[in-house]
């Protein structure tokens, strides 16, 4: 069964087609890794799995219904999304800002419950910034606010979440974290993730299914042993390059050939 899926879908902004026909499937309860070139489609295609962009022919469908014609508040309980450089309002403190990922699962008049204050405690234990919850958001580094909207988004407590190069901003040890958190949410929870990488070691190290993209095309999906291999490093990525087994994963890694 899949949730979630793209079906023959022409994907793109007011003044141009970036994927022209794109049909994938997103596997329900697993972490989902799109991988692929610089300006290959991969943002396109996320944005569109989150009604932030309506194809212009096919479908995307969430349990067999168009996106685009679900309710906001209907479809935010069930996909949430860490978009790429968010913007914070000004003066806001953290755990302000987390609670507003409690927004979807509000009605009108009803007070604020012990149910979602335990998901934004929750959602900040696991991101590691309870202690700056008195914080404002404007005075942290870059690594912090990426964590604190990592935060947002987990507060949501969808079933489906989507990231978009949610390493970005963060130092190596940092992008651990955040990716162990990502595959234990996953493990856990059940819930299924897709995050747009750059990284192709952590994409086959964290993923169970990688959708690898070039010129606005998918070109292989599967499991990173299935993927991430030597032909397609060098016909996506246009780089020579060995993979090799990850002797601490058992993963495919890949290791650029040596220019001289």
């Amino acid at each position: 069964m899949t949730r979630l899926l793209v079906d023959d879908a022409a994907l793109g902004y007011a003044d141009r087609i970036v994927c022209p026909h794109v049909s994938v499937a997103v596997p329900d309860q697993r972490f989902t890794v799109i991988v692929g070139p610089n300006a290959c489609g991969k943002s396109t295609l996320l944005k569109s799995l989150t009604r932030l962009l309506t194809p212009r022919s096919g479908r995307v469908l969430l349990d067999g219904e168009a996106l685009h014609r679900m309710p906001t508040k209907s479809l935010a309980r069930s996909i949430g999304l860490l978009p790429q450089g968010p913007v914070a309002p000004d003066g806001i403190r953290v755990v302000d800002l987390v609670m507003r990922g409690r927004f979807p699962h509000q009605r009108l008049f009803s007070p604020w419950s012990p149910e979602d204050e335990q998901a934004v405690i929750a959602a900040m234990e696991a991101t590691g910034i309870r202690h700056l919850s008195g914080r404002l958001v404007d005075e942290l580094s870059g690594g912090q606010r990426q964590r604190v909207w990592m935060a947002v988004a987990l507060a949501q407590q969808t079933s489906i979440l989507l990231l978009d190069e949610p390493t970005t901003y963060l130092d190596l040890s940092h992008q651990i974290e955040l990716l162990d958190l990502c595959r234990a949410l996953n493990r856990d929870t059940g819930t299924t993730l897709v995050a747009v990488l750059h990284d192709l070691n952590q994409a086959a190290r964290y993923a169970d299914h990688i959708i690898a993209m070039k010129d606005g095309e998918v070109v292989r999906t599967g499991a990173p042993r299935e993927v991430i291999t030597e032909d397609l490093v060098a016909e996506v990525f246009s780089l020579e390059a060995r993979v090799v087994h990850d002797p601490e994963s058992g993963t495919p890694l890949v290791v650029p050939r040596w220019r001289h």
